[in-house]
């Protein structure tokens, strides 16, 4: 009796299992992809500097400082492979100018790793080959200056008052210990590089240097030890959180990353309209690490690490089954593996839309140049001195006219000399 009524028993928990799983069958293979954004970091690129001791100076590089690699190119051409096969039935097998817009920063290497990740996406074939023997056709790439970028550079330039934040954020207690923790080796690093300024902000830059040459086999000086780079590297990290983790995280991610974010969330929005016609399905952004992590920052999601090259944040829009639309985050930081899923805090891997604008609308600044304008600490004194000043003219205006009606009434003053005493 028992065991009959645990075959029983068995039966029915395997019948209800399978029947769920073809419940979430079904509600998953309803789900209908309608618009994707890509935000990822340019590939593998030279130093942007050398430190001046360094034995490679910008004549050491092929292209000079900050430029892509081919190991760059490499590395982007196989993530537009990804996209490609990731986004196949979703994106048109060959381009269509009304399906995707690419745009960058106005650098070389994040220009070129653009051109190189459309390269992989999008192989010529049928009408679109020019060449029978060149597997590439040209896809515009959009950039506008960099003073006036406002959406992929970091820091965006124009807001004061970030950079007070930033200033304040060099008194708290975090970023002191930090630097009493590792003044001795700032002050190595300080000697052995030839830097006058070299700070828990400013050290990442030997990091970078360091790391560049070691990636391109070149030889690291002497005192350049696995503890050393090990050290450098905490600095590095942490001087990525100071920009926004450390201090006043929602006001210093609101007026840079909050920016970016909220040029996506409009996007998105817009392409979940009811009476939307918009054939845009991709948007892809061309950036850097600091991008990534401004961004990251403004969702509360950044894992404290330096987006590593060809890095990839991905925001993909769906359509329910029901009509309704949820979006879901993914991101690709490790070429050996498939993006993985992120949430924004208080809401699911696939979080209703209405949801993630709700969210997402305190990280977004409502008027980002008044938020960055800086209340002057003499502008009641300068208001009361202003309005003294009027009170004075005003009293010598009156003053005056009082004298020149006085004159009037005087018999022996002709009309002439009135006239003239008027106009003068």
């Amino acid at each position: 009796m028992c065991s009959s009524n645990r075959t029983l028993t068995m039966d029915s928990t395997v019948l209800l299992l399978l029947t769920m799983f073809a419940v979430l069958g079904k509600v998953v293979g309803d789900r209908r992809l309608t618009f994707v954004t890509v935000l990822y970091r340019h590939g593998d690129r030279s130093p942007v500097k050398a430190y001046p001791t360094d034995r490679y100076q910008e004549s050491s590089w092929p292209q000079g400082f900050g430029q892509l690699s081919q190991e760059g190119m490499r590395q982007h051409f196989e993530l537009g492979q990804v996209l490609r096969k990731r986004y196949q039935g979703f994106l048109n097998d060959t381009y269509d100018r009304h399906e995707i817009s690419v745009r960058s920063t106005d650098y070389d290497r994040t220009l070129m790793s653009a051109e190189a990740n459309l390269a992989g996406l999008y192989p010529p074939n049928g009408s679109q080959v020019f060449n029978p023997s060149l597997e590439w056709q040209p896809i515009p790439v959009h950039t506008v200056p960099l003073d006036e970028e406002r959406f992929l550079s970091f820091p965006i330039p124009g807001c004061p008052r970030y950079k007070i934040l930033m200033i304040e954020t060099e008194r708290t207690e975090k970023y002191l210990n930090m630097t009493f923790q590792y003044k001795d080796l700032i002050a190595m690093v300080r000697e052995k590089t030839g830097l006058t300024n070299t700070t828990i902000e400013t050290v990442w830059s030997v990091h970078d240097t360091l790391f560049c040459e070691a990636r391109h086999n070149k030889t690291a000086p002497d005192w350049v030890t696995p503890e050393i780079m090990d050290d450098l590297r905490k600095l590095k990290d942490f001087g990525f959180e100071i920009l926004f983790e450390v201090y006043k995280h929602q006001e210093k991610s609101c007026l840079q990353g909050g920016v970016l974010l909220g040029s996506i969330v409009n996007n998105i929005s817009e392409s979940a309209r009811p009476d939307s016609n918009r054939r845009l399905k991709m948007m892809m952004l061309s950036a850097h690490d600091t991008t990534i992590v401004a961004l990251q920052s403004s969702l509360s999601i950044f894992n404290g690490k330096q987006p590593p090259y060809a890095s990839c944040h991905i925001f993909e829009l769906y359509q329910e089954d029901n009509g309704s639309f949820t979006v879901a985050m993914f991101y690709r930081n490790d070429t050996t593996r498939a993006p993985y899923q992120l949430a924004i805090p208080s809401c699911d891997l696939f979080c209703p839309l209405e949801d993630f604008v709700r969210l997402t609308k305190p990280s977004i600044p409502e008027d980002w140049d008044k938020e960055c304008m800086v209340e002057s600490p003499t502008k009641d004194t300068e208001v009361v001195i202003g309005l003294a000043v009027c009170g004075c003219l005003l009293f010598l205006l009156i003053v005056l006219l009082l004298a020149v009606l006085c004159r009037q009434r005087d018999p022996s003053d002709g009309y002439s000399h009135i006239h003239n005493e008027i106009e003068s």
